[in-house]
Parts: structure tokens; C-alpha cells; sequence
């Protein structure tokens, strides 16, 4: 089973020659190409999620209740239909309130989410949770805050649980250490195959390709499940880059 999270860069006209309208095609042939059979992505807005449902018809957009607003950029999971059975899901804000929409405390710089479903696998029947969050970029306080609200929804979760995203924050870090102890029962796939934390494992690198900014992009996942390889996507077109983050994709025993 292969497993990807991927920061696609919002939609932003400053972009310039980066700007989404010349690279969309790019983020579409880098998913085709790698085929992950969950995939969970950040930062995009209405219309780049808009895009990728019309554009990868081979997997559901799953957004459970969620209000769609110009103004938000969202973390969302797209499911690989003939892999898995979406059984159920949610999504809330990670604040003092949920349920509110865009919602924020903690001098958080934008109201931050956290996307989840419950899949079951089409080949072993299996049942399992996965979920997608993107946190705070400015505020290491607002950071450590909304991890603690994530580790009151794994505690919630029955089975195992995959967790994904675009935490803004180092492997060496206090939010880091918090998602995978506290009785979580998560490990960070990178280190469990024994890869070390350096410019080769970064992920951000503002489209120019050179890693900066460290290994911002985790995906963690409960102790049981065999992780195989894992793999930062370093693809270009010509030295254009689909996003200014590198996708990263971990391979694992199926569930």
C-alpha cells in the first residue's frame, strides 16, 4: 500500500511563473505516476480540489460536512476507489471549538484543520483510520496546542491510524514528540526505517528544488503496520516543480 502526503502550494497570483495555472497538470502526472492508494494533500482551495476530483477520477474526494469557503485552504484525503470503502468520517477545526467554522485560538496565523475517514479495505476487509492536517506555520504554541487536539481524536480511534500532513515543524520537536509517545501508539515512517533527519530528508525547498526549512512533512502511523520504504519525490518537468514542497510517499505492508 503506498501512502502520500503532498503541501500543493495554494493558489497564489505572487507566484508568478509557479502559480497553479502552470504546474496543475504537473501535480496531476506526479500523482498519476506514483499511484498512492490513499493521498492526502494540503493548502488547497476550492478550485484545486475542484481540479483533482475532475482530474483523478480513479479516487474519491472525501470531504465530510465540509462548508466550502473561498477563503480556506484545506487538508484533504483522496481515496483510491477500487482499494477501499469509505466507511464514514468528519472534520473539524483544530481550536478551543471545533465545530466552528475557521475557528482559531492560540495566535494560530490561520484557522487549521484536521480531515479524517474510516476506510475499509476492499482486499482484507479491514478497518482502519486515516487523517490529513496541515498546523500553524507561525506560532509554535498554536502548533503544540492543536497536536494535543489530534491526540484526543487518535485516542478515539479503534484499529490502526494513519496520520499525515504538513506539520510546519521539526522531527526534533516538542509537537513531534507528542504525536508519536503519550500512548498514541504512532511512529514517525521515516525514522522507523532508520533514515536520519538531514538536507536529504528535507521537504520544503520553495520551488527551486534545493531543501530548506527541514523535514516538515510526516506521515505517522500506528506501530503494527510493516513500512517498507519511504521515498522524498524530488520529480520535475525541465526543473519545474509541481509544488514548492516535495511530495513524500511511504510504502507499507496492506492492512
Amino acid at each position: 500500500m503506498k501512502i502520500m502526503t503532498f503541501n500543493l502550494r495554494f493558489e497564489n497570483d505572487r507566484d508568478g511563473s509557479n502559480g497553479w495555472e502552470f504546474r496543475k497538470d504537473l501535480v496531476v502526472q506526479l500523482i498519476d505516476r506514483h499511484a498512492p492508494s490513499i493521498l492526502g494533500t494540503q493548502e488547497g482551495t476550492c478550485s484545486q480540489i475542484s481540479y483533482l476530483r475532475d482530474n483523478l477520477p480513479e479516487y474519491h474526494l472525501h470531504t465530510p460536512n465540509r462548508i466550502y469557503d473561498d477563503t480556506c485552504q484545506y487538508p484533504t484525503l483522496f481515496v483510491k476507489r477500487n482499494d477501499f470503502v469509505v466507511l464514514e468520517g468528519s472534520e473539524f477545526w483544530l481550536s478551543r471549538t471545533p465545530h466552528i467554522h475557521r475557528s482559531k485560538d492560540w495566535d494560530s496565523a490561520f484557522p487549521r484543520m484536521l480531515s479524517y475517514g474510516r476506510l475499509k479495505s476492499i482486499g482484507s476487509g479491514r478497518v482502519f483510520s486515516v487523517a490529513v492536517t496541515h498546523l500553524d506555520h507561525m506560532s509554535s504554541n498554536a502548533r503544540y496546542e492543536q497536536a494535543k487536539i489530534i491526540i484526543d481524536w487518535i485516542h478515539g480511534q479503534t484499529g490502526a491510524v494513519i496520520l499525515m500532513g504538513d506539520f510546519n515543524d521539526s522531527p526534533a520537536s516538542p509537537v513531534h514528540n507528542l504525536l508519536v509517545e503519550h500512548g498514541t501508539g504512532l511512529r514517525d515512517t521515516w525514522h522507523t526505517l532508520g533514515r536520519k533527519d538531514n538536507c536529504d530528508s528535507f521537504t520544503h525547498h520553495g520551488f527551486t528544488g534545493i531543501p530548506g526549512k527541514g523535514r516538515l512533512d510526516w506521515i505517522l502511523i500506528s506501530s503494527h503496520i510493516r513500512v517498507n520504504d519511504a521515498f522524498i519525490i524530488r520529480d520535475h518537468w525541465g526543473g519545474r516543480f509541481p509544488s514548492d514542497h516535495f511530495p513524500y510517499l511511504v510504502s507499507t505492508d496492506h492492512i
